[in-house]
């Protein structure tokens, strides 16, 4: 899916309440305990402390730029499979003719030719975003507590139906029956598609050089449906993503040693001109710490929720919408009365899918 809006303060900070709601409740914890039990002791040094936010932020700013590279990647290859589907729509109505037919037919029948090869294409897009949508074991982002909310408003249109009764529209009972039995189901359309297209070159119903044209469409096609598994089926390094995640946690547990005694001592300087303003400004702790643990920790989940773009998270590539805008250009060209067709997925809270 895909979030059109710029995303909201509000938004955010509801997205991160929960963490945020736990380093105001630590922060304070640890501020009066230091201040009430007067655990000057409790401390370390700036510079180990600093040399680990350093290392944290690099690593982060690693893996958001890894996660925006998988997503544009993702992007870039359903835009090849936009471009890719019109062209296969386009040759298919024009190079599916009686021209060169050993035996000619009728209008008709080529016209029941274009389309079955037509929808047999949609079929194909159906099958793949579905095995894109398929949980993985390391894609876990949408079963965080904020995310699994926002998804109870705004899913994945394959959550709510199966395989089986999306491709009804497209195929025969007896192509499903042979697509579902297959392990790679979109990969068997393909080889579906490619058979047809042999059966009407044979018939003359293809010319030769356009049966050429046709199969080099399916091969870009195999090749785009590998690419966009490639990203599917290969997580972003692990070693990468948990211990970053890890290490994020153990700077941020560690910040107030030094954090709070840092503002004490400020504060016990303060107290000889201003003495109440000295003993209070330890408390100013608080809403630094917060602010510094936030930041580290939202870039740190920013980077997380971009790593897999077809898992079903608001910001995934919109590969449904995608390919129901090539389902709906290619049965427009088919000449079909718009009642036929079936709409676009809804935009939901500025939300596509």
């Amino acid at each position: 899916m895909y979030t059109k809006k710029v995303f909201r303060a509000k938004d955010l900070a509801k997205w991160t309440r929960f963490e945020t709601i736990f380093f105001i409740v630590f922060i304070t914890a640890f501020v009066s305990a230091y201040y009430f039990f007067e655990l000057s002791w409790l401390k370390i040094p700036w510079t180990p402390l600093a040399l680990i936010g350093t290392a944290v932020a690099f690593v982060i700013g690693f893996q958001n730029n890894s996660a925006y590279g998988r997503i544009w990647e993702a992007r870039k290859i359903w835009g090849g499979i936009v471009n890719t589907s019109r062209t296969f729509g386009m040759y298919v109505q024009d190079m599916v003719t009686n021209e060169y037919a050993i035996n000619k037919v009728e209008e008709s029948v080529l016209k029941n030719e274009i389309k079955t090869l037509t929808y047999r294409h949609i079929a194909w897009m159906t099958a793949l975003r579905h095995a894109m949508r398929v949980g993985k074991p390391w894609e876990t982002v949408v079963k965080e507590k904020t995310n699994k909310e926002w998804n109870a408003i705004v899913s994945p249109p394959e959550w709510k139906s199966g395989l089986e009764s999306d491709l009804k529209p497209y195929l025969t009972e007896a192509e499903i029956s042979q697509i579902m039995e297959k392990g790679n189901k979109q990969t068997a359309l393909l080889y579906l598609q490619s058979k047809h297209l042999r059966a009407l070159k044979e018939k003359g119903i293809i010319w030769e050089f356009s049966f050429l044209e046709l199969e080099s469409l399916l091969q870009e096609l195999f090749a785009l449906q590998g690419k966009s598994e490639r990203i599917k089926n290969f997580p972003y390094p692990r070693q990468f993503a948990t211990l970053n995640h890890y290490f994020m946690w153990i700077f941020v547990v560690l910040l107030p040693l030094a954090i709070v005694p840092q503002f004490a001592e400020i504060g016990a300087d303060i107290a000889a001109s201003n003495n109440t303003l000295g003993k209070v400004f330890i408390w100013l702790a608080i809403p630094f710490y917060v602010a510094v643990a936030w930041i580290f920790h939202t870039m740190e989940r920013i980077g997380r929720t971009g790593e897999n773009p077809f898992e079903g998270s608001a910001n995934d590539v919109p590969i449904s919408t995608i390919a129901r805008g090539i389902e709906i250009d290619l049965r427009q060209n088919l000449g079909e009365a718009k009642a036929d067709i079936p709409e676009q997925f809804p935009v939901i809270y500025d939300t596509q899918m």
